[in-house]
């Protein structure tokens, strides 16, 4: 049996084991033991685990992401979520769909310093969601807007997966950053124009707030100056080379570490704040120790380079191979997380595109242009029925809103999302002009 074949059948075995609710980070790591052991054996396979763990965990670059997460934590804990919402919405609120826009941008600024997805969805559904309902917002709007403003959260630097693609990709952290800053814009953007639209249509849906006084205005932004002030810090730190992305990182879970304090956060705060992010990402790293161990089993293989090498000997128009790619993110997007899919992805399809000619792009640009590609797609997939994961946390907590109302609220964002996919694939410079400032 060839090891083209063998590795197909293994990892049609990780699937069941997915299929199966095992866990991604076990699924992986019991699926490339398995092979390994079939390629070559017993020994070998104990002589890799000895070190692996270590070789992956001594990584430098991943002392960002309980750091990252960290910030987050410390977010959450310091109310920055309500600040954000309530300064947005003092802002617009009083125009018709105005507090469902304010909080796409709430969603917006608090992915600045989360980081997370689901997070973001979450810690803003709380927020936002009894707002929305005390203006009678329409159910199907009000949580298909906190569901699809959930995906800014991982899209808007400094993301974690972003982070994680970087080290598979053997890319410059703080280049990905830059990069995914403009398609997070253009997302929120894109939001916000559904939600306009959408009111227009029927004016009934985003009901207009009272008018906030100029006093009370000011009072707001006011209240938002400190998570301004971190995201400056951090991003504009990395930007400007004063910082690595690990010292960024280290300042920002600094920053609102004591932001939280001052808002009244106490030991409890402290110590939820630790074990949240202790319990992410030791999650997070059984998950890339499972994709190394894998990743080696389908090197031994040679299933990725044949792979490969076949879609770029067929012939095929590279646009026709790079949509293909997307599609299959889309329908992988309903049954996992995001984290998991680059993980599980990227070693097959990376190679597949670095092989292809895409507008010209050396082969930095490319791994850069694909991975924010890649992430986007991702992120659609978390709004895509029949799973999509934001959805299930907004009505985990509205509870009353059926969810084939919400899955019909995410419509309008999903053709905005299709349409952004569009623009970025066929205009990569939108994604790489502010890297190639930075340079």
């Amino acid at each position: 049996m060839s090891g083209t074949m063998i590795g197909g059948l293994f990892f049609a075995f990780m699937l069941t084991l997915l299929a199966l609710r095992v866990p991604i980070g076990i699924s992986m790591l019991v699926t490339g033991a398995a092979g390994y052991v079939t390629m070559a054996g017993w020994e070998p396979l104990l002589g890799y685990l000895k070190t692996a763990a270590y070789g992956r965990y001594s990584i430098y670059d991943l002392s960002v992401v309980p750091l990252f997460l960290l910030m987050g934590s410390f977010a959450s804990q310091g109310g920055l979520s309500k600040a954000l919402f309530g300064a947005a919405a003092s802002l617009i609120g009083h125009r018709r769909g105005g507090v469902a826009i304010a909080a796409v941008g709430a969603c917006a600024g608090f992915g600045a310093i989360c980081g997370s997805s689901l997070a973001t969805a979450a810690t803003m559904g709380q927020v936002a969601l009894p707002e929305l309902r005390r203006l009678n917002y329409s159910p199907a709007l009000a949580t298909a807007t906190l569901a699809a403003g959930g995906t800014l959260g991982i899209l808007i630097p400094p993301s974690v997966v972003l982070v994680i693609y970087a080290i598979l990709a053997e890319q410059n952290i703080a280049k990905l950053f830059a990069a995914a800053l403009v398609p997070g814009i253009i997302a929120a953007l894109g939001y916000m124009l559904v939600i306009v639209l959408v009111c227009r249509l029927d004016p009934t849906a985003g009901p207009a707030a009272e008018r906030t006084k100029w006093a009370d205005r000011v009072a707001a932004l006011i209240g938002v100056w400190p998570v301004l002030t971190i995201f400056v810090v951090v991003i504009g730190g990395i930007y400007g080379g004063i910082f690595t992305p690990t010292e960024a990182a280290s300042i920002g879970a600094l920053g609102a570490g004591a932001l939280a304090v001052i808002k009244g956060m106490r030991f409890k705060g402290l110590m939820d704040s630790l074990y949240a992010t202790a319990e992410a990402t030791a999650m997070i790293f059984l998950i890339l120790l499972g994709a190394d161990v894998l990743n080696v089993f389908l090197a031994l293989t040679q299933m990725p380079a044949e792979l490969a090498s076949w879609v770029t000997g067929s012939g095929l128009p590279p646009l026709m191979v790079l949509f293909a790619i997307i599609l299959i993110y889309v329908f992988l997007g309903c049954v996992m997380d995001s984290l998991s899919m680059i993980l599980l992805t990227i070693p097959i399809f990376l190679p597949i595109v670095m092989g292809l000619d895409f507008w010209g792009l050396d082969q930095t640009e490319k791994a850069i242009w694909f991975g924010v590609l890649a992430l986007m797609v991702v992120e659609v997939g978390l709004i895509t029925p029949p799973v999509g994961m934001n959805v299930y946390i907004i009505n985990s907590l509205a509870k009353n809103v059926p969810m084939s109302a919400t899955f019909r609220g995410i419509v309008p964002f999903l053709m905005s999302d299709a349409l952004r996919v569009i623009l970025l694939v066929f205009f990569p410079v939108l994604t790489l002009f502010m890297v190639r400032l930075i340079e």
